[in-house]
């Protein structure tokens, strides 16, 4: 699961998927804000065809990598 993140993290906010790790903060070491993780959400919810309203609160606590990917599982996803 971590590689497709990778992937998709990289081109969605223009970064080197060398500079994603677990750890990655994405305010502090990747630059983004509420709104690209709102897009970023937008297009997990379609590329893991799951159909889910993120209400913003739950936005601010994905501040890691790992914490989208323990947020896919909760919904299911394990790829």
């Amino acid at each position: 699961m971590l590689e497709k993140l990778k992937e998709i993290i990289a081109e969605q906010l223009s970064v080197e998927e060398d500079e994603i790790v677990l750890t990655t903060s994405f305010k502090e070491d990747l630059g983004a804000d509420s709104l690209d993780l709102y897009e970023l959400t937008t297009i997990l919810s379609e590329e893991y065809n799951i159909d889910f309203d993120v209400p913003e609160e739950e936005l601010l606590k994905l501040e890691t990598v790992g914490d989208v990917i323990d947020f896919l599982k909760k919904h299911g996803i394990e790829e």
